[in-house]
């Protein structure tokens, strides 16, 4: 039918060429006006918008219709096929520039973390509190010397870890840290546990405990020599909590810019503990070097012990993966910002405990509540007042860092459907993950208000390490069942078994040496699973809770103004 080659025609760019498919059919007079109607309609069509444009080209495909009548008995409806599919095609151009604009608004989370923000979150995040009291290393390896070495295998032992987590990283591009390496190499009830433990005590404990080293820094110097009153320290750290909290819901963008500046803080004052130190050891202040490695006060169910306090000390490198999905050119920056960063804070920690030893004798630092004050009042005076507040700002850096990091976890975990799904939302124009960062505040207060945190950190550390030695278990189990998979980061076969065996040696050495405690934090841990059996894997709770859960999210989400992610960005 001339119809038919017509709308071909009209739907292709060389005319002269589809002409000449039915040329036969009509007489040259006809075929020529043809060619000046469309060419005018094209002309037409570079001047006017798209709706004028559809008007003007429908005008004359009418007309030309109407002046074919005599040669051709086409009905209607084939007509109407061709003037459809042209404006259906062109309405799809409209949409999809509709879309186009769209896609630059629809809420997601931004990647704008780049090499040096991805170095400043590990180091601000891992420099804490630990460093600045680091007796508890010193009390439990029982010399000096010992104590130095295990500072140095802690690090090394971290970097390990942080190399697997790098090859984790780059391997599984979400998001979510030990929470998605356990879901996706040992299955979902492992992951589950290790999202129930973190947020039942693990995560308030830690960011108590760091935010209550932060309030003690900066309440203690206006009452020396006088012990500060608890009420105000708890007081003080709730306020650190709270602004942490408000910089993390405010803007991702701010949250990196904060830890990029304390984590710069801290490193300066790092390097006032380090140069006083250096220098009173070159010139041979060494006498508590002497006998560095008694072991007199050694005793094997105490060794374990210094191991955890160091691994304490060097615990945030795997923050990273937590915000794999915002991290720029992760497969380049997530190993790249590991190594920089654990080797850094490494010989960070080293030099800062020789300059310790260097001017404080073991006694002192053991009886000493904030040793680096102590080592400040010594050694440099006029900077002693300003010392507490550098070592709160390097807390509220690590308070900052777990605040960013961990909510990501809450988040993935949600969207996986192992957490209420009013946690998977990201603000609308903020784009931060709200909902998960504002859960985590209510807990850290919670946990503020009570006397046992510190028994509850040392609660924390059993089944932090067991999740992550069964991470990298995970991680060799994939790597020999998935051979193919893409990994464009491996690390060595010997580094991974190694901090897998080192990690699981000191999780069994720790129920040799603390039963009770870590008995406690497994069964704590357990809980976890008839929870998941209930309202994960069977979901059997009733109909109205239901619907109470649901209207109450709903009411959340109008309230927070926030939305589920529209666009995957794994």
């Amino acid at each position: 039918m001339v119809h038919d080659q017509l709308a071909e025609y009209v739907l292709c760019s060389s005319a002269r060429a589809r002409l000449l498919t039915f040329a036969g059919e009509l007489s040259l007079t006809t075929t020529v006006e043809l060619v000046q109607q469309y060419e005018a309609a094209d002309k037409l069509a570079k001047n006017l918008g798209e709706k004028e444009m559809l008007q003007k080209k429908e005008q004359q495909w009418k007309a030309l219709a109407t002046d074919l009548d005599d040669e051709d008995d086409t009905s209607d409806e084939e007509y109407t096929v061709v003037v459809k599919s042209q404006t259906c095609s062109h309405r799809g151009m409209e949409g999809a520039h509709k879309k186009e604009k769209t896609d630059e608004e629809v809420v997601h989370l931004d990647r704008q973390i780049g090499l040096l923000s991805a170095v400043c979150f590990i180091i601000g995040t891992v420099v804490g509190s630990g460093i600045i009291a680091p007796k508890g290393v010193l009390m439990n390896s029982g010399s000096v010397g010992l104590s130095l070495l295990v500072w140095a295998l802690c690090g090394v032992l971290s970097l390990f870890g942080a190399l697997c987590y790098a090859e984790l990283g780059t391997s599984f591009t979400k998001s979510g840290g030990h929470y998605t390496y356990l879901l996706e190499t040992l299955g979902p009830l492992p992951a589950f546990l290790r999202l129930w433990v973190e947020f039942l005590f693990i995560r308030p404990a830690v960011a108590s405990y760091g935010s209550l080293a932060f309030g003690r820094y900066v309440v203690e110097p206006f009452f020396a020599p006088c012990p500060a009153p608890t009420a105000l320290v708890r007081l003080v750290s709730i306020l650190g909590v709270t602004f942490v909290v408000a910089v993390n819901c405010w803007s991702v963008n701010m949250a990196s810019r904060t830890q990029v500046t304390l984590t710069f803080i801290k490193m300066f004052a790092l390097l006032l503990i380090i140069i006083p130190g250096v220098i009173a050891l070159a010139k041979g202040k060494t006498e508590n070097f002497q006998n560095g490695f008694e072991v007199d006060l050694l005793t094997l169910d105490r060794l374990p012990l210094a191991f955890y306090n160091g691994l304490y000390a060097y615990g945030g490198w795997f923050y990273l993966n937590f915000v794999t999905e915002e991290v720029i050119n992760p497969n380049r920056n997530i190993p790249l910002a590991i190594i920089c960063s654990m080797v850094t804070v490494t010989i960070f920690y080293v030099l800062v405990n020789v300059a310790y030893y260097t001017v404080m004798s073991p006694a002192e630092v053991l009886l000493s509540d904030a040793v680096a004050v102590t080592f400040a009042n010594r050694t440099v005076q006029s900077l002693a007042s300003v010392t507490p507040i550098l070592v709160a700002l390097s807390c509220l850096g690590a308070l900052n860092g777990g605040f960013f990091g961990a909510p990501r976890m809450l988040f993935v975990g949600a969207r996986e459907g192992h957490w209420p799904s009013i946690f998977s939302m990201i603000h609308i124009r903020k784009r931060t993950p709200l909902p998960a960062v504002l859960l985590l505040y209510p807990l850290v207060v919670l946990m503020l208000t009570t006397e046992e945190i510190h028994q509850l950190v040392n609660f924390a550390s059993f089944p932090r390490w067991f999740f992550l030695a069964s991470a990298t278990l995970g991680m060799l189990i994939h790597r020999y069942r998935f051979p193919l998979h893409p990994r464009p980061f491996k690390v060595p076969l010997a580094i991974a078994i190694t901090f897998t065996v080192v990690c699981f040696f000191i999780v069994g050495m720790s129920l040799y040496s603390d039963p009770w405690n870590t008995g406690k934090s497994c069964a704590l841990t357990l809980t976890g699973v008839p929870v998941y059996y209930v309202t994960i894997y069977r979901f059997c709770l009733p109909h109205r809770w239901r619907r109470i859960f649901n209207y109450c999210s709903k009411q959340l989400q109008i309230l927070l103004e926030v939305a589920q992610q529209e666009v995957q960005t794994y």
